[in-house]
């Protein structure tokens, strides 16, 4: 399985970006994805995940600001920016779970994109 995100780039406080993941070698149907971030001297921490069912969750830091969607379809997952914050700068990642929900191990993760944002 291979996790390919983009979107990522340099963007002034304000500013909306959305980042997308497109997965090959699975379907990613019937497994929760999510997106994880990495700022700077930090841990990765979780953004936001997505059951195989589409309910979602997004952690209280992003909370109005950010959007996880999917597009089985397309085996591709996204997340919508907006009101970015310096903050909010990170190397993002994307990742499949091993079962329907997020409360399952990561099973795949990608390579990560950078998101910078400027004051």
């Amino acid at each position: 399985v291979q996790l390919q995100a983009s979107g990522g780039g340099l963007m002034q406080a304000g500013g909306s970006l959305t980042l997308s993941c497109a997965a090959s070698g699975r379907t990613t149907i019937s497994y929760a994805m999510g997106w994880f971030r990495r700022p700077p001297g930090k841990e990765r921490e979780l953004v936001a995940a997505i059951t195989s069912g589409g309910t979602s969750d997004i952690v209280d830091s992003v909370e109005g600001r950010f959007t996880i969607s999917r597009d089985n379809a397309k085996n591709t997952i996204y997340l919508q920016m907006s009101l970015l914050k310096p903050e909010d700068t990170a190397i993002y990642y994307c990742a499949i779970y091993s079962g329907h929900s997020y409360n399952r191990r990561v099973a795949y993760w990608g390579q990560g994109t950078l998101v910078t944002v400027s004051s």
